[in-house]
């Protein structure tokens, strides 16, 4: 292939791109067959023009809504001016994006990287080198303690900790010093703590496994088990941080200050892979140079870009926004009468429908929603989630609660 050859052609039917991408890319998800081209706010249009709510906001990496002017306008900037220079040079953004972050967390220590996964990989490597540094953990005998159903990525050593069949299956052997207990159960993670238990690495809410919260007082209950026990509470915030559940961090619903916070898909509005590592100076301080780094992590363009989302969630009410609509929306959702809906729970703009077994499966329901202009999706075959940009509006809501209405009472499947 010559360069002349790669070339866009306007005249490509969305038949045509379903085809040719299921034809060439791997088989590794199983879209909705709308193909989408241009977003703004909570809005997406397809390559024919039609118009659609975003109910999933990207998983949460577009709270701030699609293609936010000044972020667009942050990355524009910095792209004219210096993209990427590798960790091995300073350069003018990474200072400034660590003392915003700093300023609104309270972060003493900050290590940035790309993506969510990247994050949660980092928080290992950084707590089993501080078990044994610090707390005198037998070399290569440091245990992490995860929950059931949990979703942390997709790398092997997350897939790896996994009980779930279908992420397990066909990729070990997988490492281990990984302990699973139920989510939400205290008794279950007292009993599980062992001498050379290091963390506990857990979502506040496990979006993935269908937006499931904890019982009320638990992460009260853990912080305080592991202050006295010194193990370092690992919160994995990739989608409820950064205003998804009402706060800025969905720690703060219960008081409680993590020894690491994990962050990533918002804190670039949609723009740009960026995550960080979140931790106190004694979590970090056994880092040393050459432990852990990455090419593209801190590098000056995802740095402007966070920064601008980081401004804009603050300064334009987002996160106040996604705690009036999301108490407003789920309220709403709870008042349709629904045989198929066994449960509607959630915080914030972080909502979940569950449906019952028989209802036919939440796939047929997501379809039929794009059907009607709201665009979602389903996990665990009956849940369907509802997480809109935190900039939705209460027309907006209603517009969307009327046709999730009818859809899940069965009037348009």
């Amino acid at each position: 292939m010559t360069i002349q050859d790669v070339r866009v052609d306007t005249g490509t039917t969305p038949l045509k791109l379903i085809e040719t991408e299921d034809r060439l890319g791997a088989h590794n998800y199983q879209p909705l067959s709308v193909v989408l081209c241009r977003g703004k706010g909570v809005w997406v249009w397809d390559v024919d023009g039609n118009r659609y709510l975003d109910c999933l906001a990207a998983y949460s990496a577009v709270n701030q809504g699609h293609c936010h002017p000044k972020i667009e306008e942050a990355l524009a900037a910095q792209a004219r001016r210096l993209t990427l220079t590798s960790r091995a040079f300073r350069n003018d953004q990474l200072a400034l994006f660590y003392e915003d972050l700093a300023r609104l967390t309270g972060a003493h220590k900050i290590l940035p990287m790309n993506s969510g996964a990247e994050a949660v990989e980092t928080a290992v490597k950084i707590v089993r080198k501080w078990g044994y540094e610090v707390r005198d953990v037998p070399e290569d005998q440091a245990e992490i303690i995860v929950c059931a159903n949990n979703f942390h990525g997709r790398t092997i050593t997350i897939v790896g900790f996994s009980n779930d069949p279908q992420r397990r299956k066909g990729f070990g052997p997988f490492g281990t010093g990984f302990r699973i207990i139920p989510f939400g159960n205290f008794d279950a993670f007292a009993a599980a703590i062992t001498p050379n238990t290091v963390a506990f690495l857990v979502e506040p809410i496990q979006g993935e496994a269908g937006v499931i919260l904890p019982p009320p007082g638990y992460f009260a209950k853990v912080r305080a088990l592991c202050s006295e026990r010194h193990i370092a509470l690992v919160l994995d915030e990739v989608q409820t941080g950064l205003g998804r559940t009402g706060k800025l961090l969905a720690e703060e619903h219960e008081g409680v200050e993590a020894d690491v916070t994990l962050l990533g898909k918002a804190l670039s509005g949609g723009f740009y892979p960026v995550s960080a590592v979140l931790s106190n100076n004694e979590l970090m301080s056994p880092l040393k140079p050459g432990d852990h780094g990455s090419t593209f992590g801190g590098n000056p363009l995802a740095c402007a870009v966070a920064r601008a989302a980081l401004h804009v969630l603050i300064e334009e009410g987002m996160i106040e926004n996604a705690a009036k609509q999301g108490a407003y929306m789920q309220a709403a959702l709870e008042n349709v009468r629904a045989e198929a809906v066994k449960e509607v729970r959630g915080r914030g703009l972080m909502i979940a429908i569950e449906l019952y077994p028989e209802a036919g499966g939440a796939r047929l329901y997501c379809e039929a929603l794009a059907r009607r202009g709201i665009l979602t999706t389903n996990t665990h075959d009956h849940i369907i989630r509802i997480s809109p940009p935190l900039v939705i509006e209460r027309e907006e809501v209603d517009w969307a609660v009327d046709r999730i209405a009818e859809v899940i009472t069965g009037h348009h499947l």
